[in-house]
């Protein structure tokens, strides 16, 4: 799931004096954490969770919201710094933000690399790294029920795009999900996954 409404996603102008990491929530972010915590309890019913954080205050805040509504299902809560926000380099000013933005968008969402910051291709990497993670405590015997990953837009479509190996291409068709959308995979008889929730593309 995508973090709810930050201070950056409801006033641009944030992004001059508090660092990326360090946006919080506003009220409406946290009454869509709790919300979401609501969801997956519909989802999950009485099932194990084990829950994967971003660090970014943003992203711990949302877990404690959605936490607050499923705290008997969680069995293991760990952060973990390779699912954080795409690094966008040094405190920006929006206008300067805008060209950034404009200019990747022309060139690719994937290859562009932030001035000082990363690549989607960058995000990817670490995103690569994390599953290896994932994988080996799939594996362990107790796992719970039920993986949750508390990150962000971008990294959230890097971790679809290599979970099922989609192209490049597919990746960059794809809008942001909504704050504090939950994007559910479910595993088959198989144990193949598949996405259960339609993601929009771009305009």
């Amino acid at each position: 799931m995508r973090h709810g409404e930050s201070e950056g996603n409801a006033d641009r102008s944030s992004y001059e004096t508090i660092p990326d990491y360090a946006l919080n929530l506003t009220e409406p972010g946290k009454a869509q954490a709790t919300a979401a915590g609501k969801e997956i309890h519909d989802l999950i019913g009485a099932e194990s969770v084990y829950a994967y954080v971003s660090p970014y205050y943003r992203t711990r805040q949302t877990f404690a919201g959605v936490r607050s509504v499923i705290d008997a299902n969680v069995s293991t809560a760990i952060e973990d710094p390779r699912i954080r926000e795409q690094d966008w380099g040094h405190l920006r000013h929006p206008d300067a933000s805008d060209e950034i933005v404009k200019e990747r968008n022309h060139y690719s969402l994937f290859y562009y690399r932030m001035p000082d910051g990363e690549s989607g291709a960058d995000v990817f990497d670490r995103v690569s790294t994390f599953l290896e993670t994932m994988y080996r405590d799939f594996s362990k015997p107790d796992y719970p029920d039920n993986s949750l990953i508390v990150t962000h837009g971008m990294t959230l479509r890097l971790f679809l795009m290599r979970w099922f190996h989609w192209s490049v291409e597919d990746f960059e068709a794809l809008a942001n999900p909504r704050n504090c959308q939950v994007v559910v995979m479910e595993k088959g008889t198989d144990d193949r996954y598949t996405l259960a929730t339609p993601l929009q593309t771009r305009e």
